[in-house]
């Protein structure tokens, strides 16, 4: 039998003091700590991943408290992923990128960069429900055109519902325009309006074209000259619970009972002229009008659009100029072949610089929309 001699008590502290530390010991020796309350504790150390470990704690050199072992700390899914940035999508950029299988990227151009960003802004969240008013003094300037291309851009990039309105009096185009269907109307939507409950109730009155709803006007001249401010306030409650954005072409005419109602309600304006003297004279004059009458904020907060080509002889900046000083932005729709036909819209034979015309006035209209609810 092995003979344990007791330690000697003269030297015992300079044997055994470092013991108090909780240092390391030899596999299968007692490790004796003192603990707060003056007590004697006897640990076993074990070891661990190459260091000691007793039941007071991890020994010197074990990992910092609160980080643990590398392959025990919290899963991140997104330091696992390699970050890349957009793949370019026209030009010598999309071939290089597609020639070389990814291995050389040139990155996105700024074409493609101003159209992410002019998406994004389309996209911009919206608390609630937004009107908006496309009005002009002059007909024949491309309102109901503007009204629909609109609503299609907009429609095409958000995921809420978006309705398109056609509330002028005499006979309105833009169900034509759109889908081509006008047999039920604002008005027949107005004589049913108490049994009008639900979204599927809705429906029965709007015709689709793409992912935008179109409510069509009355195409009767003398049953529209009913539509009354009053009846247009009362579609506009019951269809504001089911629509995110409503776009209201209104009538040529400033003073018909529908426009005060339109105006009434709007959030934003969209004033429609175009790159003539006469053309943005009248635009100018609506903005004029709507200030006269107390729509000042309107004014100050509303997209102009000159639908056209400029004439050479029209200073084009400085008609942009003008518009730029009293509203919050312009927008310049080039001329359209598909369009200037008058017929149907395809947006799909549209050209490239029509689309994108198109998507920055959404993008501008987007902008306005409130981030939470109006109390």
């Amino acid at each position: 039998m092995a003979r344990h001699d007791e330690p000697d008590p003269a030297t015992w502290w300079e044997r055994y003091g470092h013991r108090l530390h909780g240092e390391p010991t030899r596999s299968g020796e007692r490790e004796t700590t003192v603990v707060d309350d003056g007590s004697v504790r006897t640990a076993h150390p074990q070891r661990q991943g190459g260091e000691w470990f007793s039941d007071a704690g991890p020994a010197v050199g074990a990992e910092p408290a609160g980080r643990g072992p590398t392959h025990l700390r919290a899963f991140d899914p997104d330091s696992l992923v390699r970050a890349r940035g957009p793949v370019p999508d026209r030009g010598w950029r999309r071939i290089l990128h597609a020639a070389s299988l990814g291995r050389i990227d040139p990155g996105p151009s700024a074409a493609q960069l101003a159209a992410q960003d002019r998406l994004a802004r389309v996209r911009s969240h919206l608390a609630g429900t937004h009107r908006v008013a496309v009005t002009s003094l002059k007909g024949g300037v491309g309102k109901t055109t503007v009204t629909a291309c609109l609503g299609l851009a907009l429609a095409e990039h958000r995921g809420d519902r978006i309705l398109a309105l056609d509330a002028n009096p005499d006979a309105g185009t833009l169900a034509d325009r759109l889908t081509g269907h006008s047999d039920r109307t604002v008005r027949d939507l107005l004589d049913d309006l108490a049994a009008v409950d639900s979204w599927t109730a809705v429906s029965r009155y709007t015709s689709l074209a793409g992912r935008l709803q179109v409510l069509a006007s009355e195409q009767d001249p003398a049953a529209g000259e009913a539509f009354t401010r009053d009846e247009y306030l009362r579609i506009d409650a019951a269809l504001a619970r089911y629509f995110s954005v409503m776009l209201t072409d209104s009538g040529t005419g400033m003073v018909h009972s529908a426009m005060a109602g339109t105006l009434d309600v709007a959030d934003s304006l969209v004033v429609v002229g175009a790159p003539t003297v006469d053309g943005a004279g009248r635009a100018s004059k609506t903005l004029d009008w709507l200030v006269a009458h107390g729509h000042g904020r309107l004014v100050a907060d509303a997209v102009v659009v000159l639908v056209g080509r400029a004439a050479r002889e029209i200073d084009a900046p400085a008609l942009r100029e003008h518009f730029a000083g009293r509203c919050r932005a312009v927008v310049e729709v080039p001329h359209d072949p598909h369009l200037a036909t008058g017929g149907r819209i395809d947006p799909g034979r549209l050209r490239p610089a029509t689309r994108e015309a198109f998507l920055e006035l959404a993008a501008s209209v987007a902008e306005a929309f409130p981030a939470h609810v109006r109390r």
